[in-house]
């Protein structure tokens, strides 16, 4: 891995998790602490994290806490649309499972927006469990686990457990990055167990991914595209893309 490649993978860590050790990601990289303290340097001197003794954090992320906000707020106009597309698929009565995420969190505005009754929703995400925790008639279930703060979300082994046993109508998955090579991917190591264990407890997988993330690949991968059953998307995607989902048996659901 190049230099400014390494450099970009740890800042996406750091948009999911908020802070790091420099000899834990001395290890992910497989590189010397000496080369993760100049990564970190050049990161600090662009103005985009702040070193600390052992360390490193995303910068503002008290300010993002504080402010109840995601850091990652691009493509939101593809991700609404892609919120409004998944509504078709929800139905009063379902038990559902919303991953942490901003395309997530589009579908939970929507969810407000047209009132959905008789709904149970299971969400490792603050923001999520806060926005549908005031209407009475969707019963909200939150894991437990560690807090990230830039993602508002719990992960861990420990929000991974809390689905053990569990079997849900319908999951609606988040991704960073989307290959037929690496398959489902993430910024975060922590975040793979609990993906899975959503995968399994669900009997229908939604993937909910912006156009702009299929075709990457995040650090960590969590599996093939076979662990999902639907992929919703917005009409950007290419056709190149378009045939591998369908060479892999995955429909493809697409906004108008």
């Amino acid at each position: 891995m190049l230099a400014n490649q390494r450099r970009e993978k740890i800042l996406d860590l750091l948009k999911e998790d908020g802070s790091a050790k420099v000899n834990d990601l001395a290890r992910i990289f497989k590189v010397t602490e000496v080369t993760i303290r100049q990564d970190l340097e050049k990161l600090e001197k662009e103005d985009l994290v702040i070193r600390e003794h052992g360390g490193v954090h995303i910068k503002n992320v008290e300010d993002q806490v504080r402010n109840f906000s995601l850091i990652n707020q691009d493509h939101l106009k593809e991700k609404e649309l892609i919120a409004q597309k998944c509504m078709s698929y929800i139905q009063p009565g379902d038990v559902i499972i919303l991953d942490s995420g901003s395309t997530t969190t589009e579908i939970a505005k929507k969810i407000v927006q047209y009132k959905v009754n008789s709904l149970t929703v299971i969400t490792n995400a603050l923001n999520i469990a806060l926005m549908l925790g005031a209407n009475p008639n969707i019963e909200v279930v939150m894991t437990g686990g560690e807090f990230k703060p830039p993602t508002l979300s719990l992960t861990g082994q420990k929000a991974a457990d809390f689905f053990k046993g569990l079997n849900v109508n319908k999951l609606f998955l988040a991704t960073a990055g989307i290959s037929l090579k690496s398959g489902l991917t993430y910024p975060s190591i922590s975040d793979l167990v609990v993906k899975r264990a959503m995968i399994d407890a669900a009997d229908i997988t939604y993937l909910v991914a912006d156009s702009s993330k299929i075709g990457k690949s995040a650090f960590a991968s969590l599996g093939a595209l076979s662990l999902i059953d639907y992929i919703i998307t917005d009409s950007a995607v290419e056709e190149k893309h378009k045939q591998v989902f369908k060479d892999n048996d995955i429909e493809l659901i697409i906004t108008e």
